[in-house]
């Protein structure tokens, strides 16, 4: 244990805060389209066979190794390279490339026996063998083993010219691991922070329920916690250790890559049901620093319930990490679940909604389906007969159209003028005490920009280009420090506009209740007071102002009891006891405006207040007039020149008027003329370069 505790001060403090690899210039001339491919599950022999059904697909580049720690060394200190060398010799044969995983993610058997402390021990207990992602990522054997490994296998295949990049480890988090090693490093990063304990009693609030600690050597497990503000400390802090990991193993990669040979991570969203928010258990925009390219995993409905919305949020939140860098959808859904099975046309139609996007490579989770285990039902391109099969014939066409197109839609650039301030810190406090979840509020927010064709931005508390926006949605800004609601204030004092959603600005960055009158710091900037809330019950919105209609007409989840200052009131309570209240309020502040919503608004109320918004930003355009589904996604290619897709999300035919300069059809090579009319059937989409 004292091990792991020097290892961590001696590392994290001064890794995390100062990280900043010397990134290689990453020259990418072709998009990518991609699958997993796993040699080691098959079932007989058939790699050659595969490759030349790749090759009919248009694939041009597979990911592998991240799986199957156990194949490359099945003892302590034993190597068999022989799937990865056979894999890597046949597809450079072939031309395809190859991205090498790490294989850390889940450990071998061998490990475990000699070390079971490797296991994580959550807040549930013990950790047992047998899943994925079940390790103590900090753990010293855990480290030393995968430090071994990834070496091992650098070293035999840095050389290979196969290898056009390296994803470190899969879709880390820090699992949960809390148990005493960890508890041991939380400690000394907190003695770290807040050196007097006095303060850090005072700053928790630790004197509630006699959970004060008198001496460092006394400090409990966080696991049985009540403390609101000590748990979100603890969240925040397991988050470091994911940030910490992915450096570490960026920096021993760096030590084997070629200067044209990228660094990627494949980071994974909130889940429900499928990719849904913002990832609970890492901090995207650190975690991205260490990386060249970022990564993401994106899977959501598909057939009717096929909307577009993860793939638009999954990918703007992925350029989003690296400040507007094109990024990569390392795993992507070709049939997966059985109700994910596309209609025709919808594999093109999602694998496009990527690139429109800024995606520069689509990748398959995974080629072929697996016979055996935990995702036998997660099925690849390829069904568990390994033939042609509708998905795949598709993939065809697709792969076809990136060769084709790479030059004009390879490296969109985006510029967009809304962005969504999201918080790490914010989501763990606000879901401590609710109602809801944090990403429940987000969505929606997100969900009515993305359906009115407004581009968006994603930008946290650390960004450094909050001020370049017009408009700012904040939603369940819960934890603040009082220098980014000040920042936030001048921003709508210089022109802005932002619109917060309830419980924004309630408590400090340590989930802390202000003292002030509610909303607190931000109450200068939205014009507006309140001092209680309660639960609406049969609350409608006076005069329906947003004119909804009286069932969407209503007030949900949280009911602020708003008093304006200098707001204009944009909507009241309709309630013979709360109707003296207001709602949602509007205030001029400089030259800027503050929007406020005061409760849970469903999506219809949500539409029409987003929607006054960017009018009032002055960012109502050509591609508001347009409605989902069709959706509309623009940026600027390597010519220079402008391109828009359009897509239809519906199982019907959609016209709509073509409201853009002269331009080309890249899918058929016609010409478009400004003003003509565009006929889309259903589940179809199409590309117009600007001349």
């Amino acid at each position: 244990m004292k091990k792991n505790l020097t290892f961590f001060v001696s590392v994290v403090f001064t890794f995390i805060l100062s990280i900043d690899a010397a990134f290689s210039q990453i020259k990418q001339d072709k998009l990518l389209f991609g699958v997993a491919y796993y040699d080691e599950y098959m079932p007989y022999e058939r790699l050659d066979k595969d490759i030349k059904m790749m090759k009919e697909t248009g694939i041009n580049v597979v990911r592998i190794a991240e799986s199957t720690w156990s194949t490359m060394e099945p003892q302590e200190g034993v190597f068999d390279f022989s799937h990865i060398d056979r894999v890597l010799n046949a597809m450079h044969k072939a031309g395809i490339s190859v991205i090498i995983g790490t294989p850390t993610y889940a450990v071998p058997t061998w490990l475990v026996k000699k070390h079971p402390d490797v296991l994580a021990i959550t807040n549930r207990g013990p950790n047992q063998y047998g899943p994925r992602q079940n390790m103590d990522i900090s753990n010293e054997y855990f480290r030393s083993a995968a430090e071994k490994a990834i070496r091992k296998m650098l070293e035999h295949i840095k050389e290979h010219p196969a290898i056009t990049g390296y994803q470190i480890d899969n879709e880390t988090k820090s699992y949960g691991t809390s148990g005493p090693n960890v508890q041991a490093q939380f400690v000394g990063y907190m003695k770290n922070k807040y050196p007097s304990l006095d303060d850090l009693n005072k700053i928790f609030g630790l004197d509630y329920w006699s959970n004060r600690i008198n001496n460092w050597d006394d400090f409990p497990s966080v696991n049985g916690s009540i403390n609101a503000s000590l748990n979100a400390e603890f969240a925040k802090f397991q988050r470091s250790l994911v940030t910490e990991y992915l450096g570490w193993q960026s920096k021993i990669v760096r030590e084997y890559k070629k200067p044209n040979q990228f660094v990627t991570q494949n980071f994974d969203f909130d889940w429900w049901g499928h990719s849904y928010g913002i990832q609970p258990e890492v901090d995207h925009f650190a975690a991205s620093k260490v990386l060249d390219i970022s990564g993401v995993d994106i899977y959501h409905p598909s057939q009717d319930k096929l909307t577009g919305l993860e793939i638009s949020f999954g990918g703007d939140v992925a350029r989003s990490m690296k400040g507007g860098q094109n990024y990569f959808v390392i795993e992507t859904e070709a049939q997966g679940f059985a109700e994910w099975v596309p209609y025709p046309k919808q594999l093109r139609l999602q694998a496009f909604s990527h690139l429109a996007s800024g995606a520069d490579m689509v990748s398959y989770w995974h080629w072929h389906s697996i016979h055996n285990s935990a995702e036998t039902y997660w099925k690849g391109l390829l069904s568990h007969d390994f033939e042609p099969n509708p998905t795949y014939e598709e993939a065809k066409t697709i792969g076809a159209d990136f060769k084709k197109l790479s030059p004009h839609l390879i490296h969109l650039k985006k510029k967009n003028d809304v962005a969504i301030l999201f918080s790490n810190e914010a989501l763990t406090a606000y879901n401590s005490f609710g109602p809801g979840s944090y990403n429940g509020i987000l969505r929606p927010m997100y969900d009515a920009l993305y359906k009115m064709n407004v581009g968006v931005d994603f930008i946290d508390p650390s960004s450094t280009q909050i001020e370049k926006y017009k408009l700012i949605v904040v939603p369940a800004l819960y934890a603040a420090p009082d220098s980014l609601l000040v920042r936030l204030n001048n921003f709508v004092k210089k022109g802005g506009h932002i619109v917060y959603t309830f419980k924004s600005g309630f408590s400090d960055e340590h989930n802390k209740v202000r003292t002030l009158r509610q909303p607190g710091i931000v109450s200068e900037a939205c014009g507006i007071t309140y001092s209680e809330f309660t639960i609406p019950d049969k609350v409608s919105l006076k005069g329906d102002p947003f004119n909804v209609g009286k069932e969407q007409n209503k007030a949900d989840k949280w009911m602020e009891l708003l008093v304006p200052t200098t707001a204009k009131v944009l909507a009241w309570y309709d309630h013979p006891q709360w109707g003296t209240y207001a709602a949602v309020t509007q205030n001029n502040y400089g030259k800027g405006i503050a929007t406020y919503i005061g409760f849970g608004a469903n999506s219809a109320i949500n539409d029409k207040v987003l929607e006054g918004a960017v009018k009032n930003a002055g960012l109502w355009s050509k591609d508001q007039e347009l409605k989902f589904p069709i959706i509309v996604k623009s940026g600027v290619n390597q010519q220079g020149k402008m391109i828009h897709y359009y897509f239809n999300y519906s199982g019907d035919n959609q016209v709509f008027t073509y409201p853009y300069p002269k331009g080309k059809n890249l899918l058929t090579g016609e010409n478009i003329m400004a003003s003509a009319q565009i006929s889309l059937p259903a589940w179809e989409f199409t590309i117009i370069e600007e001349l």
